[in-house]
């Protein structure tokens, strides 16, 4: 059975007005990496018996019809269901992943903790090739390639602390090591006075909820929450600049069983799992902000601050 996959949404509405000018710093040219086809991936717990996986599937961006075995899927009506929820790709299929998704025995895996600033990179050789059923198939059902998640095994332990510790991970597969190191902050937001609510969030006809700041180097972000009966239905996002301009702006709305993550930590938690995080995460670009959603299809896509609102969504694998 799959323990954790962090669902995600449809990548939300956002609002498409002007940005007056673009100050938030950038690294510099030399620093820049290939973001042409820039893949980053959610690390997933998996269960088999009393062992814990960890797991990143890929078949986000690998779809090929033949990825799994015949011979081990002729055998579903022989053997039991449990033996068919797991499997170790042989050398062809692990090459044929390995094509499919453009890296080499000889690239790396990047496994980045940005709350505790810890690097792992691990050689693509050394990782096991598999596949777990999607655990939304159930005894019974004929199982066929897309009833499989395809992917990589990091690690397998017994015990479910394994989950904490990938929990704020994410990961990158390639020749060199995307992430700026050291440079993000888990956000922690302060009440907003109802001015900045009237400068720079006036005029909504939904109920005006909570208004929070934070400051992050040069930039202020402040944050609108907007109500209706059950809840936020919008949350307006501006970022200024220490020249007191307006750098950047967003809304986000939630849609399909989606839900706003709170912006304070929850009672009696004593970790936030849905603290927002801002900051350097990759070489050459803007700062980012992420984690102001919890989705329920989809995944969940990072922000860039830049003109564009550039958007890079975490390949999850978040299949119903």
């Amino acid at each position: 059975m799959i323990v954790s996959c962090k669902k995600d949404d449809k990548k939300p509405v956002q609002d498409q007005t002007a940005i007056v000018k673009d100050s938030v710093k950038t690294a510099t040219k030399e620093e820049e990496i290939d973001f042409k086809n820039f893949n980053i991936f959610n690390v997933s717990t998996m269960q088999r018996k009393d062992l814990m996986d960890t797991f990143i599937s890929v078949s986000d961006i690998y779809n090929d019809k033949n990825a799994i075995p015949a011979d081990f899927l002729k055998k579903q009506k022989e053997v039991s269901f449990e033996k068919m929820t797991y499997v170790e790709l042989d050398a062809p299929y692990r090459k044929k992943m390995l094509d499919g998704i453009h890296i080499t025995e000889n690239d790396s895996l990047y496994l980045y903790n940005y709350e505790t600033n810890k690097l792992q990179k691990i050689p693509v050789s050394k990782l096991k090739a598999v596949a777990y059923l999607s655990p939304y198939i159930v005894e019974g059902d004929d199982v066929d390639p897309e009833s499989y998640m395809v992917g990589f095994q990091i690690d397998t332990q017994k015990g479910n602390d394994i989950f904490d510790k990938y929990m704020n991970v994410i990961a990158y597969f390639g020749s060199k090591n995307p992430f700026v190191e050291n440079q993000m902050k888990m956000i922690k937001w302060e009440k907003a006075g109802p001015d900045i609510q009237k400068k720079y969030f006036p005029g909504s006809t939904l109920k005006y909820g909570g208004t929070y700041q934070y400051k992050y180097e040069n930039l202020t972000y402040y944050i609108q929450d907007l109500l209706e009966e059950y809840g936020p239905q919008e949350r307006k996002m501006v970022v200024i600049d220490d020249h007191n301009e307006k750098v950047f702006e967003k809304t986000f709305t939630i849609e399909d069983g989606a839900e706003f993550n709170p912006l304070e930590k929850m009672p009696n938690e004593e970790t936030n799992y849905y603290a927002q995080w801002t900051g350097r995460l990759f070489k050459g670009k803007a700062p980012v902000v992420f984690n102001f959603i919890t989705p329920s299809f989809g995944c969940r896509s990072i922000t860039f601050l830049d003109k564009e609102k550039t958007e890079l969504s975490i390949n999850c694998d978040n299949r119903h």
